[in-house]
C-alpha cells in the first residue's frame, strides 16, 4: 500500500466542491463479474443515473470529468444531459485493470482478486494503480482550480475509495465503506480537502437532496 500523498491545498476554500461519483449499475455488477471496458449500464443502471442527474440538477456544475470506460461515460452523459455542464474524458480515471481476469465471475476465481499484493495477469498492480490514482487526482485538482464552480468526477469504485483514503480523508465521524455503491455521490471540499459526504444514494430512495446544501453524511 502506498502512503498518503502530501496534502494539497486544492481549490480555494468556498469556491468549489468536487462531486465524486461512481458509475451506475451494469449486468456485470449485478452478476459479480469483473468488468470489461465496454460493459454498458443495465436498465437498472440507466434508471439510477437518470435519478442521479435529477439530484445534481441544482448543483450548478461547471464541468464534468469522466473515465472513458463505457459504464462511466454513460453515467457522465446522463449528468451532462441533466445539468448542461461540459464533459471531458480522462483515461487516468479508469477502474483498476484486472487484465486476463476481466469477464470472469468472482466465484469462478477461487480467490480474492483485491488482496494486497495480488498482481492480475496482464493487469495492473496495486502500486501502479495507486500511482495512477494520484495522477488522476492531481489532474482533478488542476481542473477544479481553473474552473469557476463545482465539478463532477465520474469514475469507479476502487478509484473513489483510493481518493478518499489517500488524498481527501473523511471529515470527523465519517468512515469510507469497503465497497462504493452504484451511482453514489461523495463530496470533497474545504481546505484542506475533506470528504464531507461519502457514498450517498439518497436519490435512489425517492428523495433528491439539495446538492448545494448537502454534506456530512453517508446515506
Amino acid at each position: 500500500m502506498v502512503a498518503p500523498a502530501e496534502s494539497s491545498p486544492g481549490p480555494a476554500p468556498g469556491r468549489h466542491r468536487i462531486y465524486l461519483i461512481r458509475h451506475g449499475e451494469t449486468a456485470f455488477n449485478a452478476n459479480r463479474i469483473l468488468q470489461l471496458p465496454s460493459t454498458p449500464l443495465s436498465e437498472r443502471g440507466l434508471d439510477q443515473v437518470r435519478r442521479l442527474g435529477e439530484r445534481l440538477h441544482s448543483a450548478k456544475l461547471a464541468r464534468i470529468l469522466t473515465s472513458d470506460l463505457a459504464r462511466a461515460a454513460m453515467t457522465a452523459e446522463a449528468v451532462r444531459a441533466a445539468t448542461g455542464a461540459p464533459l471531458e474524458y480522462d483515461d487516468e480515471l479508469r477502474e483498476r485493470n484486472f487484465g486476463d481476469l476481466r469477464g470472469r465471475s468472482y466465484d469462478s476465481l477461487g480467490f480474492n482478486p483485491f488482496l494486497e499484493g495480488y498482481e492480475p495477469p496482464a493487469g495492473e498492480t496495486w502500486d501502479a494503480f495507486h500511482a495512477r490514482v494520484a495522477r488522476a487526482w492531481r489532474n482533478v485538482l488542476d481542473v477544479a482550480a481553473r474552473t469557476e464552480g463545482p465539478i463532477a468526477v465520474v469514475t469507479h469504485g476502487l478509484l473513489c475509495r483510493g481518493v478518499v483514503l489517500l488524498h481527501a480523508p473523511p471529515a470527523p465521524g465519517l468512515v469510507p465503506p469497503m465497497r462504493w455503491r452504484n451511482s453514489s455521490v461523495s463530496i470533497i471540499e474545504g481546505a484542506p480537502l475533506r470528504a464531507t459526504l461519502i457514498d450517498c444514494v439518497a436519490h435512489l430512495d425517492g428523495g433528491a437532496r439539495d446538492m448545494e446544501n448537502d454534506g456530512h453524511a453517508r446515506t
